[in-house]
């Protein structure tokens, strides 16, 4: 149960964030159910080699390069999927941190001091 709230609260931050970032537009909550799916199979399979691949750069950068992975793929997700359109990179940089944000706020109030993920 936690695992399908836990997505439901990632779509509601990807809707969310279609109104602080006038670039980026979702078709509807149901692609945004599709893209937070995708989205977690990205993080969960192709972001780890991403990181390993430029760990030299993420230490030289002290861990800001992060940044740059996190929204390379969510840029990504967006090229896979119709529906999910971002306008460019620096697009998908400010979203993917703006998803971070609201989708750990959202987490935080629905869940409150439990463990959530």
């Amino acid at each position: 149960m936690s695992l399908l709230l836990t997505w439901l609260v990632n779509a509601l931050a990807l809707l969310i964030i279609t109104y602080l970032v006038p670039s980026i537009h979702i078709r509807s909550f149901g692609t945004a159910l599709i893209i937070a799916l995708v989205l977690g199979l990205i993080n969960t399979f192709i972001r780890p080699v991403l990181v390993l691949l430029t760990l030299p750069v993420t230490i030289v950068t002290l861990g800001l390069f992060i940044l740059v992975v996190n929204a390379l793929c969510f840029w990504l997700c967006a090229s896979l999927l119709k529906g999910f359109e971002v306008s460019g990179f620096w697009a998908a940089f400010i979203g993917s941190i703006l998803y971070s944000i609201v989708s750990w706020l959202l987490s935080a109030l629905i869940f409150g001091n439990r463990s959530f993920g």
